[in-house]
């Protein structure tokens, strides 16, 4: 037998090692997806975002609560809609919702709501005492008066917990005004 040379030898252990294939290191992928989901549990967002319709501007507001999830009734200018299905529209005619009140729509939102409310029965202790919730997200344009009869048909068809959705303003530095 011929004695193998030491460059020979290693060669040869070299060519062995990289037959055997490249191995994952798993422990370094972990590592690197732990730390983004704790990222993103601990960044997430408190700021909720109801619905994205570019018409609609929001009215701006100072307060602090935040809003929780529930029925939401969107007022455009030409449109309400419940759970964003359109439920009033502006008529052929051009008669949409204006300064004066609409038996008809009221009607048609009151049908709406009592059909919502038909589809959850049951009601917590907290609904029990103030009422179903709802959120209305209205255009800083629209009419009160308009604003107004949605939150009538609301209260008499049992969503009394009412809350209006807006922008927060900003919160101005101490000394400012």
């Amino acid at each position: 037998m011929m004695k193998q040379s030491a460059r020979s030898r290693r060669l040869v252990k070299h060519h062995k090692r990289l037959k055997a294939g490249s191995k994952l290191n798993l422990v370094a992928l972990m590592d690197i997806f732990t730390i983004l989901v704790f990222f993103l549990i601990v960044n997430q967002s408190e700021v909720r975002v109801l619905q994205n319709i570019e018409k609609l501007s929001l009215p701006v507001s100072v307060a602090e609560t935040l809003p929780v999830e529930n029925l939401v009734i969107t007022v455009i200018a030409d449109t309400v809609l419940v759970q964003e299905r359109a439920i009033w529209q502006k008529s052929e005619d051009g008669q949409g919702l204006t300064e004066q009140e609409n038996p008809e729509f009221i009607e048609t939102l009151t049908t709406e709501l009592t059909y919502q409310a038909s589809k959850r029965t049951e009601l917590t202790e907290t609904e029990q005492q103030n009422g179903r919730a709802v959120t209305i997200i209205g255009d800083a344009a629209t009419p009160y008066v308009v604003l107004k009869q949605i939150m009538a048909a609301c209260a008499t068809t049992g969503y009394r917990d009412i809350s209006l959705a807006v922008e927060q303003q900003a919160k101005q530095a101490d000394g400012e005004s």
